[in-house]
Parts: structure tokens; C-alpha cells; sequence
């Protein structure tokens, strides 16, 4: 269980994400996370945290940053962000249905290339490559 006061430096942070602290100063200029300061530290606290677990979630989503602060800022609208989430979402599962169908398109091209080859080759007397 994660302790709730506690404060991350930024190299505490940037460890436990297998980030550079570059990266957490980059997601800060971009609005994405506001750490405190103590003296002339940042520091992070749990809310800081919490959030660039959902940063790196949806980056691994394909989300673009742009979007994630968009859906960071509406957090606490209730339906607000969840009606943005919902409409984003929907909008990344059809690009990526629509590259799983161009995919799929040029797979079935290849392959129908590859049967071609093969025919020719055999016709040819070749032997075929080994498949790795």
C-alpha cells in the first residue's frame, strides 16, 4: 500500500517509472504534473504520483499528451471527464481497428506475394529459403 503523505524527489520518482528526470520536467511544462517545492526541490506528492501512473497508462494507450492534460484538467467533473474518456477512447479503438484492417490488408498481400515467389521458384527448380 502506498503512503499518502509521502513526498517523491524527483529522482525518487523518476526511478520507481524507469523515467529521466527530463521526462518529469517535460510532463511538468506540459501542465501534466505540478510538484511542490521544498527549498529549491521539487517534490512530488501521492496525487503527483497517482496521476503519472495514468500519464504513462494512456501514453502506452497511444494517447496523445494533448489529450491527457485535456482529461486531467476535467478531473473531479464527474461526468465531465468520463463523457471526454469516453469519446476519446472510442475514437482510439476505431483508428486502431481501422490499422488492424490495413494490416490485415497488407498481410494477405504479402502472403499472396510470398505463394507467387514460391510457385515461380518451384517452377524454376529453386529450393525455397527457410522460413525463420
Amino acid at each position: 500500500m502506498v503512503d499518502r503523505s509521502k513526498l517523491y524527489s524527483v529522482s525518487e520518482l523518476a526511478h520507481e517509472f524507469s523515467l529521466t528526470p527530463q521526462a518529469l520536467r517535460f510532463y511538468e511544462e506540459k501542465g501534466l504534473l505540478t510538484p511542490a517545492r521544498s527549498g529549491r526541490s521539487r517534490v512530488y506528492a501521492y496525487r503527483d504520483r497517482a496521476r503519472l501512473i495514468l500519464i504513462q497508462r494512456l501514453r502506452r494507450l497511444g494517447f496523445s499528451l494533448e489529450d491527457i492534460g485535456e482529461y486531467l484538467g476535467l478531473y473531479g467533473t464527474g461526468g465531465g471527464q468520463f463523457a471526454y474518456g469516453v469519446e476519446k477512447i472510442r475514437a482510439r479503438l476505431a483508428d486502431l481497428e481501422r490499422m488492424r484492417g490495413e494490416i490485415d490488408t497488407t498481410i494477405a498481400e504479402l502472403r499472396g506475394l510470398e505463394q507467387e515467389a514460391l510457385t515461380k521458384l518451384a517452377t524454376a527448380g529453386g529450393e525455397a529459403p527457410a522460413n525463420d
